[in-house]
């Protein structure tokens, strides 16, 4: 029996952790968003929200339904980085928890998540707040989660929950349809009674540029082959590649499978069956780099030819929206090296020599120092033994074109019609070659951040960009798939999965360990 007006909690912890990357602090999540009550209910209708679309559509989609009482908890997130600090982490559960049992009774609750969280003390921080979500709330009122696609899940997770709702594209462009899907089951579980979910994980570890959703690649077939099966009991079925560099006991390609409750066995059938058909497909997912000096030879070309299409150069082993620090400089040294024109790195973290372009004002001209922090012994960079892999200091004459406070409303993929901050940002000129600094860590994955600094993307005719696939989205437009090349560069977030000192993954796993095994017959 549906209710008049039912009182349905939200609360939100989005992180993806990357177990090399310095530490996530409380100062980290407050840059980005870490609001409650009366501040959380007012930015979930702004018209521009900092919030992620899937809670947006959550919302827009239960207001759709009818009558119902919004009961904003506390929603945190922050840019991907290292495991969150313990403390912090501790204070967010406590607080959750004193707001969640002011707020009883509860007829829902719904959670937005990425789930490949990790704190310096937890190995399964995502685990523990749903588990102390069900817990509160007891085993009968519905808990739906919306989750990123390469959340790395538990079984804990999945007990706690009655539906488990991931994203189906990479990049991801489908958060608002997944918050609207999970406001769908969500009122059908008031009707109905909540769901249950089954799982079942691969020894399987995709390097996040295997994980592409597009027409011809493994994942967007195995993902649209899923699909055919949601009908009837089975309400939702979730393909998640997962997030290696967390480095957990919890990676792994996982199955999980939403039906009506009573139909478990059904669900935990399905899953197997799919679950196989992704084992047998495992050596399609492959990553295939460009090496470096390959890449910088084919923007000395572009930047020659203006009859030549433009290109993107991804470095995908420093790409912040997987814990990177957005500063190595080899393939920027590379491109200066070579001369390359016509060329725009966008976007490069270093606040110091952003705040150094605002102070010396337009036109100025400048000795640009990138990574001024890194040592300088004799005129040589030298990485500092604390240093992200690729991060050392570059110096080079420079022009400021363009300067900005950083802010932008998205308008493509991921961060579509929400404000965003990049701090104080500046357009500089290497000499045919330009660079966008910014001051806030993130991942060019929207032309906005581009905009506000001016930029005419007729201009360029190879963009670089710090970023693993999210720019696919937002570029679209500016140049053609086989224009895209993923270059091999080192630092933090490299695919190159084998090379990395693994602590926690399950062993054996593929690709890591190339004679793995998985029997289909297991339970």
């Amino acid at each position: 029996m549906t209710l008049a007006a039912p009182r349905v909690a939200i609360l939100g912890f989005f992180i993806e952790c990357n177990r090399w990357a310095p530490v996530s602090t409380q100062a980290m999540f407050e840059q980005s968003i870490d609001i409650a009550g009366e501040s959380l209910a007012a930015e979930i209708r702004s018209q521009t929200p900092r919030l992620l679309p899937d809670t947006l559509g959550f919302v827009a989609e239960m207001d759709r339904a009818g009558p119902w009482h919004a009961l904003p908890i506390r929603a945190a997130g922050a840019q991907p980085g290292g495991p969150v600090e313990q403390a912090y982490f501790d204070g967010l559960l406590a607080d959750m928890e004193v707001r969640l049992k002011q707020a009883l009774p509860l007829d829902a609750v719904f959670i937005s998540s990425h789930g490949a969280a990790l704190s310096t003390g937890m190995e399964d921080p995502d685990g523990e707040l749903f588990s102390r979500v069900r817990a509160l709330v007891g085993p009968r009122v519905p808990v739906v989660a919306v989750l990123d696609l390469h959340t790395n899940v538990s079984k804990r997770m999945t007990d706690a929950l009655s539906a488990f709702v991931a994203y189906r594209t990479n990049p991801h462009n489908d958060l608002r349809a997944r918050g609207e899907e999970a406001a769908r089951l969500m009122q059908s579980f008031l009707r109905e009674g909540p769901g249950e979910v089954s799982l079942v994980k691969l020894p399987l570890v995709p390097p996040a540029t295997s994980q592409l959703i597009a027409p011809g690649t493994v994942y967007s077939e195995l993902i649209d082959a899923a699909q055919a099966h949601v009908a009837g009991e089975v309400l939702n079925v979730s393909l998640c590649g997962g997030f290696a560099l967390a480095d957990s006991p919890k990676c792994g390609f996982s199955v999980v499978v939403t039906t009506r409750g009573g139909h478990r066995s059904q669900g935990a059938a399905l899953a197997r069956r799919l679950a196989s058909d992704v084992w047998n497909a495992r050596r399609r997912f492959v990553s295939r780099l460009v090496p470096m000096s390959e890449a910088v030879a084919k923007a000395v070309v572009c930047g020659l030819d203006p009859n030549s299409p433009p290109m993107i150069l991804a470095d995908v082993a420093d790409n912040p929206g997987a814990g990177g620090g957005g500063n190595t400089v080899d393939l920027l040294q590379a491109l200066i090296e070579a001369q390359v024109q016509g060329a725009l790195l966008g976007v490069f973290t270093d606040a110091e020599l952003a705040r150094e372009a605002h102070t010396l004002g337009l036109g100025a001209r400048f000795d640009a120092a990138f990574n001024r922090a890194a040592d300088v012994v004799g005129g040589v960079c030298r990485i500092k033994p604390s240093s992200s892999p690729g991060v050392s200091c570059l110096r080079h004459s420079a022009q400021v074109v363009a300067l900005s406070d950083g802010r932008f409303l998205g308008r493509r993929g991921l961060v579509a019609g929400t404000q965003r901050d990049m701090g104080l940002s500046a357009l500089l000129d290497l000499g045919g070659l330009r660079v966008a600094v910014i001051s806030n860590r993130q991942q060019l994955l929207d032309p906005a951040q581009l905009d506000v600094l001016g930029v005419d993307l007729a201009t360029v005719r190879t963009l670089v960009v710090k970023s693993r696939g999210h720019f696919r989205a937002a570029f679209e437009g500016f140049a053609t798939s086989d224009r895209i090349f993923e270059v091999d560069c080192p630092g933090l977030t490299t695919p190159n999965l084998r090379t990395l000192p693994w602590r926690h993954l399950p062993r054996p796993v593929y690709p890591v360990d190339e004679d793995t095994t998985w029997p289909t017959t297991t339970p």
